[in-house]
Formats: C-alpha cells, structure tokens, sequence
C-alpha cells in the first residue's frame, strides 16, 4: 500500500485522546494531514498533521513547533498545539486552509497579475521571520496556502536560522542546493521563492544548469519583472542572491518622487519685479478700458462674435434705416393676362419602413469554473466572447473579442457562449441571424454575463 492509503486507515480515530482524525487531507510516505476539531471550538476545522518522530530528534522538533507558535503574522498560518502520538508519531494543530497553490497549478498557471498579487503578501512574511531570527525552511507552491481570502505560509517547518540542523537534507528543487549540507538561512529561503515564482507562471521548475557561471537558467518563456526575480534568486553562490527588498522593488518600481509639471496650453507668465515698461502697460490698459466704455454707452447694445474661438464683444454701429424703394402700381394694361395653373402631381407615398424586433438571450449558461480555480481570483478576470447567432436562434460561431488575462477564463467563456441560444429577432415578420457581444465577469464569489446586442 502507498503512503496515502496507509494513512486513509487512520480516519476515524483520536490523536492524544482529543483530537479526532474526520478526513484525510494529504498524505505521503513521511506524514500526511487530517481535517480535525478542537475541544471547546465546537464544529470549527482545523488542520493536523503526522510525522515521524525521529529519535534523535523529536524533542527538538517539538522545541522549534513550539517556539513558532509564539510567532504571530496576518500571513503565517497560526500554530494551536503540538503532541505525540503514541512512540513513533509526532502532531501538530495548526489553523485550517481550504486550499493550496499546489491544488491550482496541475490545471492551470497563474496570470501574472496573480503572482504580482501573491508575492507581497508572501514576502511580508518572510521579512518578519528574517527579522527576528528565524526562516520559513520550506517555501513551495503545496505551503502556499489559501485561508478565505488571505494568503498564508504554512508554519510547521519553521526554525531558527541559528539551529543546527544537520539531519536536514535537499529533497526537490525548490530547497535551496545548500540545504543538501544541513545549510538553512534567509538566502535558502530567497531561492526558494524563485523556485516558487517560476512553478506558478509555467506549472513547472525548469532549469538547467550553467557551467559556465555555475547557476541555473530559466528555460521557460518568463516575462519581466519576474524573470530578473527568478534569475536573482536562484543563483548557485547564496551570497549572489537579491534581498526581499531588491524583489519588492523589482516589482514595484519607485515612481516619481516629484511629478512632471503639466504643459501649460498657454505661455504662464512668472511673477518679477515690476519696471517702467510694466506701470506704461497698465496705464494704457486704463486708458483702453475707459475709450471701451465710453464707446460703448455711445453706440448702444454690444453684439457677439462668436466665429473664433472666444467671444469677442464689439459695438455695433447704429445707422438710421434706409427707406425701401416705392413698389409700383399695377395699372389695368400692365396686369398679365391670366394663366392655367400648371396640375399638380400627387407626391408618392413614403416607403414602409421595415418592421423590426431585437431579439433576446432565450438560454443562458455559466461557465464551470472550479473552486480552485475561483480562489486563485483577485478582483474581477473580464472577457468579452462575440457570437454569431443563424435565423434558428443558434449560436454558429464564439471568438474572443477580449480574451482578458487569462487564457484559462477566457476558453471557459467562449465553451459557455457556444452554448448559449436566442429568440431570433424579426424583419418584415421574418427570422433573423444577429450578432451578441457577451461579457463575461469572473470573481472569487460569483460569474456573471452581461449579453448585449451588436448592430451588424
């Protein structure tokens, strides 16, 4: 039997006599993780999990457990107790995760909007372990863990950066090549993100050896920032690897410390001293005014020139009116002689117009997006989905008219709007084919679709 099967056994019994083991979460062949309660928490969940207790080193490792739980981090998951159980086991109780990034990746990489909104709150993390002495020991996409909407880092390999440890051993690509020699520190962590950060965008850690430098390269097409990031962290020597603040800075860059001015539409005049040839202006803007005003009680009402592009107020002169020219009298032999007015022509009748009715969605259907993937949302994923739609109501056609940032939500919406039907609408009585714009909105909570119409 396989690890997880030998622990799938375990469901249903208690561990130290007051924590039952309700589901197996995850098991391997060195430890494996139960759904569980607490006394006095009533039905609330909480995670925990079995190991090994190694001989030599079970008390230690229930010193550093304990040690972590006095650690306290909106970004760590919370350490409640640790045990035995029996000789050969050792427990810990931690705070319960619905989910974590391991869960996502075997269906899809994540977006780099995502990532840029994982790494902060992951590195916030790690910056508070560094900064009292401890690290994380083991950063990789299964200890990324999701807890409702927050991002935590489990903190059950948590230790000391001044222990020890020389039972420790390299076990995968993400622990950092000095941990095969029991090594462990802030720089092992680093390259652990690196790791991390590369998995997530491409599902996988591909590297391969530089003899050259000695350091690994990325063989994935990786965008920037985070390719420099990975690149930075994975350097072979630890003291080569960048600090949490060159990543945040990498991927942040400081804006503008004074911001441009704005270009003035028109010349602005700055304030200086004030000379001759200024009190000359001034006197004769009085002098101007005064001619203006008088001029215009003289000549009546001011009229507007609106034919550039400020209205420009004029006086308008007044002139007596110019008497009209006498008509002449019609006299008996200069009256025409009557004439037959000429038929007058029906006009035609206007063309009917054409009678129209916009048609309407019929049947709608929402696309299946996992729970997994739901919790990998931040914010709101948009797509738009174009459809053409054949006299029948039938939808002939889906294409992207935007594909968002993903390309995982964006197949969801077009399989969704190949499905969709319609009320045709009618021209002159008869089916018509139509054209719909169908905008979808991907959130953590919910999806929803708006259907609009496009005239052809």
């Amino acid at each position: 039997m396989s690890g997880a099967e030998v622990w799938k056994t375990w469901e249903g019994r208690v561990v130290d006599g007051k924590f039952p083991l309700r589901h197996l979460l995850g098991g391997s062949d060195h430890s494996a993780v139960f759904l569980t309660e607490r006394p006095g928490h009533g039905s609330k969940k909480f995670a925990l999990k079995l190991i090994p207790a190694d001989a030599g080193d079970a008390d230690r490792q229930l010193v550093r457990w304990r040690t972590a739980a006095q650690l306290s981090h909106p970004h760590l998951i919370p350490i409640y107790e640790t045990g035995r159980c029996g000789l050969t086991l050792l427990y810990i109780v931690t705070e319960y995760a619905e989910e974590d990034l391991s869960q996502i990746l075997p269906q899809r990489a994540l977006i780099p909007g995502e990532v840029t909104d994982m790494l902060p709150p992951l590195l916030d993390a790690l910056s508070y372990l560094h900064g009292r002495g401890f690290v994380q020991g083991r950063i990789k996409p299964s200890n990324i863990l999701a807890v409702g909407d927050q991002l935590k880092l489990s903190s059950d390999q948590i230790t000391s950066s001044s222990d020890p440890n020389a039972t420790r051993r390299r076990r995968d690509v993400y622990d950092a090549p000095e941990t095969a020699a029991g090594i462990i520190s802030p720089a092992g962590d680093l390259w652990s993100v690196g790791a991390t950060l590369v998995a997530a965008l491409t599902q996988n850690v591909p590297l391969v050896a530089d003899e050259s430098q000695g350091d690994q390269v990325l063989t994935a097409n990786i965008s920037e920032p985070f390719r420099g990031i990975a690149r930075e962290c994975l350097h072979l020597d630890p003291k080569r690897r960048c600090s949490i603040a060159d990543i945040m800075r990498r991927l942040h860059p400081t804006a503008r410390s004074v911001p441009a001015e704005p270009e003035a539409i028109l010349p602005v005049r700055r304030p200086g001293k004030r000379g001759p040839m200024a009190a000359a202006a001034v006197v004769v803007a009085l002098l101007v005014g005064i001619i203006f005003f008088y001029s215009r009680g003289k000549s009546g009402p001011a009229r507007t020139d609106t034919t550039g592009d400020q209205p420009v107020t004029q006086s308008a002169p007044v002139s007596k009116p110019t008497p009209a020219p006498s008509a002449p009298v019609p006299t008996a032999s200069s009256t025409p002689a009557a004439t037959t007015p000429p038929p007058v022509r029906e006009a035609a009748p206007p063309p009917k117009k054409a009678v129209t009715s916009r048609g309407e969605v019929a049947h709608q259907v929402l696309p299946d997006v996992p729970q997994s993937a739901k919790n990998t949302i931040t914010g709101t994923v948009k797509v738009g989905v174009r459809v053409e739609v054949d006299s029948s109501g039938k939808v002939t056609s889906a294409k992207l008219a935007s594909p968002g940032p993903s390309k995982y939500f964006a197949n969801l919406a077009v399989k969704a709007a190949q499905r969709w039907e319609f009320t045709p609408p009618a021209v002159d009585g008869q089916p018509a084919a139509s054209t719909w714009l169908l905008k979808f909105h991907f959130r953590k909570s919910s999806t929803q679709v708006d259907p609009e119409r496009v005239t052809r």
